[in-house]
C-alpha cells in the first residue's frame, strides 16, 4: 500500500511518516511512504496518484495550500481518501467541504492518526471485496462496489453494473442477506440499490447517480430513509 504525506515542514513531514511506519510495523499491512515537500510537487505527480491508497497533507504552506492542492485532486481522483493534517483548526469545517475523508490536529496526532488508518483501510478493503456467484454468463467474481442495482426480472435477478448486466437464478431475498453488510438497501420487493450509487431518496422515489428512478412504496419508504441516512453518516 502506498502512502503520500505532503508537508513543507520536514519535521512534521517526518513526523507523521514516523508514525504511519510505527502503525505498520504493528498491522503489517505493508505501507510505502513517500513524502512530498510541498502542493506544487504533489500537483505535479498528478499522473501517478492514482497508485495512492492514501494521502495526508498539510493546510498551511506555501505557493500552493492544501485546500487549493486537494481540489486539484479531487477534481480527478474523486474517491482518492485524503486526510487532512494541521495546526490550524479553524480550517476544519473548509476541510470538509473538500470533500477531505479526515481532518487531524497535529498536536493529538498520536493518538488520532492511529485509528484515521483503521477506519479508511477498513473503507477500501470493503471497497475492493468481491463476491462470486455462478451466474447465467458463468461463474465470476465480481467487485462489490461496482454493482449499481439488482432487479427481478420473471425468474432471475439481473445485476447491473456501469457496463455490463449479469443474470442470477436466485432469490432476491437470499442475495439481499449477502450484499446488506456492503451497502445494499432492498428499496422495493424487485429492487436492491448500492447505496453508494444513491443520489437521493425524496417523494417515495430512490435517484441513483445513473439518473434511474426506482419507486419506493410507502410501506418501506420510512426504512429505506433511515438505512440511507445511518450509511451516509458513516461514510463522511
Amino acid at each position: 500500500m502506498l502512502v503520500a504525506v505532503c508537508d513543507d515542514c520536514v519535521k512534521d513531514r517526518q513526523q507523521v511518516r514516523e508514525l504511519i511506519e510505527q502503525y505498520d510495523q504493528v498491522k503489517g499491512i505493508g505501507i510505502t511512504v513517500e513524502e512530498y515537500t510541498s502542493g506544487v510537487e504533489l500537483c505535479r505527480d498528478m499522473g501517478r496518484l492514482s497508485d495512492f491508497a492514501i494521502i495526508f497533507i498539510d493546510i498551511n504552506m506555501d505557493q500552493v495550500d492544501g485546500l487549493q492542492t486537494v481540489r486539484k485532486i479531487k477534481d480527478i481522483y474523486q474517491d482518492l481518501p485524503i486526510v487532512i493534517v494541521t495546526a490550524l483548526l479553524n480550517y476544519a469545517l473548509e476541510g470538509y467541504r473538500v470533500d477531505a475523508a479526515r481532518f487531524l490536529a497535529k498536536e493529538n496526532l498520536e493518538t488520532t492518526l492511529s485509528e484515521c488508518l483503521d477506519e479508511i483501510i477498513d473503507k477500501l478493503n470493503r471497497k475492493n471485496e468481491k463476491i462470486t456467484y455462478s451466474f447465467v454468463e458463468g461463474t465470476i467474481a465480481l467487485e462489490v462496489q461496482r454493482i449499481i442495482y439488482i432487479e427481478t426480472e420473471r425468474h432471475k435477478n439481473v445485476f447491473y453494473t456501469a457496463n455490463e448486466e449479469y443474470g442470477l437464478y436466485k432469490k432476491l431475498g437470499e442475495i439481499e442477506k449477502d450484499l446488506i453488510p456492503y451497502g445494499f438497501v432492498r428499496v422495493h420487493q424487485s429492487f436492491l440499490v448500492n447505496m453508494r450509487y444513491v443520489e437521493r431518496i425524496s417523494s417515495y422515489i430512490c435517484r441513483l447517480t445513473t439518473g434511474k428512478e426506482i419507486s419506493v412504496p410507502k410501506s418501506r419508504y420510512q426504512k429505506v430513509k433511515q438505512d440511507y441516512a445511518a450509511y451516509k453518516a458513516a461514510v463522511t
